[in-house]
């Protein structure tokens, strides 16, 4: 997965090189020839893709924040090499870029348990924000950052990529017209929810804010697994525990329940029912069910696959299958070989076996989506005509609270009902205090 991840984070940089968005001058004036300044907090492994792809923009990046010394100072070379001089500044505490008044936006991509309160702090204070999924790490932070939104009127891209890849927007719009017929369900493949942090303690990592590191989340004793040594190059597995992140189930799983949002039409709604597994040890299996009866299933599997009363669409990135009618229209998927041999090299790609899909079942298509060919250009554009992007707040926190729903189904192995308007559980089933989280003083939301 984290080979696959890499892969898209070049192709967005390569596609945002290729095409950049420009503003036009009169529009921003904080930055030398009108471009958006920006600041960046949290830079790790994931925003230094992010940073390489703003930097492709008409932007002027004049901060970067993280509370590691060897990130933040990397990342401040790697600005300052990009304009040839030494103006980024480099912060230790988020806060310093809220409280700038010349920085029009902001990128985020912190662990989960910092998503909502920079979010939210930057709103507040006029700034649009660009944040990494999942959007929050529990279902309170996604309604108060819906809600700050639209207070503050301003822009916000959650970093759900796929929604601007072709073979997930056209495997929605085939199962939105009705191509594969009335959609009975969803399964969704991803790894496990989160878990309970039990890493033991180690010698701290010279150059660590680990107080700011664990901010809103519990203290602990520092583990290099949370934050890592050096200028690492993997993802961090802090996402794992449930404390800081939210497992598989809100990392792949943000992907993917979202797209499976996309293809049902339920950006503005969700689940109604959130039934776990028979087996309380069971890590797969948990159901999302909507109210026309359709449900979504965290399996293992292809990726996102809709199962309709005529057919069939199966798509994860650069793969994807449709089958209407017993017959195979559309294959474009990983052939399954043995140990240590070569899979045999194919005659199509992706690319052509959607477009075949496309020309063969959405010439004249009624449902249209969203179409972005760049997930941050498409934010860029958004920042200019103020409109929403393809994964605005509504989008990015539906989804998200689908993520938490199935978490809190695993953790505490219990059915529930939900009411996906008000946000809250319905029918006498689930917890309040499963909404949010215990905030570490002085953090809050």
């Amino acid at each position: 997965m984290q080979t696959s991840r890499r892969t898209f984070l070049k192709s967005l940089a390569a596609g945002a090189a290729a095409s950049p968005f420009i503003l036009p001058s009169h529009v921003w004036s904080a930055a030398p020839g009108g471009k958006v300044t920006m600041g960046f907090i949290g830079m790790g492994t994931q925003s230094r893709g992010l940073l390489g792809n703003f930097l492709g923009q008409e932007t002027r990046v004049v901060a970067v924040c993280d509370v590691d010394t060897n990130r933040r100072n990397a990342a401040k070379k790697r600005v300052d090499d990009f304009y040839k001089n030494s103006d980024c500044a480099a912060y230790n505490d988020f806060r310093e870029i809220i409280n700038r008044k010349d920085i029009d936006a902001v990128c985020i991509a912190t662990p989960d348990h910092w998503h909502a309160i920079p979010t939210l702090a930057a709103l507040r204070a006029g700034k649009d924000v660009y944040c990494e999924k999942p959007l929050t790490h529990n279902i309170h932070e996604a309604v108060e950052v819906m809600k700050a939104v639209e207070a503050n009127k301003r822009v916000l891209q959650t970093g759900s990529m796929q929604r601007s890849s072709k073979e997930f927007r056209i495997a929605c719009e085939l199962v939105q017209n009705g191509v594969i017929g009335k959609i009975h369900h969803v399964e969704c493949q991803f790894g496990d929810p989160g878990r309970p942090c039990d890493l033991p303690e180690e010698n701290m990592e010279p150059g660590l804010d680990w107080e700011l590191w664990c901010g809103p989340g519990p203290k602990r004793g520092y583990n290099s697994v949370l934050s890592p040594r050096g200028l690492h190059t993997h993802f961090p597995n802090w996402r794992a525990y449930k404390e800081y992140g939210g497992g598989m189930v809100c990392d792949w799983g943000a992907h993917h329940i979202d797209i499976a949002q996309w293809g049902l039409g339920m950006d503005n709604s969700g689940p109604v029912e959130v039934i776990p597994p028979s087996d309380e040890k069971a890590k797969r299996g948990c159901k999302l069910v909507y109210a026309n009866g359709i449900y979504v299933q965290h399996t293992d599997g292809f990726g996102v696959h809709f199962f309709g009363s005529k057919g069939e669409v199966k798509v994860n990135r650069g793969r994807f299958v449709l089958i209407v009618d017993g017959q195979t229209i559309a294959e474009y998927a990983e052939k399954k070989v043995k140990k240590g041999e070569k899979a045999p090299k194919s005659e199509t790609s992706c690319a052509a076996e959607v477009q075949k899909a496309e020309r063969a079942y959405l010439k004249d298509a009624k449902i249209k989506l969203y179409e972005s060919k760049n997930h941050i250009s498409d934010f860029m554009a958004c920042v200019k005509s103020r409109q929403k992007p393809v994964t605005s707040e509504i989008v990015g926190a539906h989804s998200a609270i689908c993520c938490h729903l199935m978490n809190q189904a695993y953790y505490n192995h219990a059915k529930f009902t939900w009411d996906p308007l008000k946000f809250q559980f319905t029918n006498g089933t689930g917890n309040p205090k499963w909404l949010t989280r215990d905030y570490r003083s002085p953090w809050s939301v």
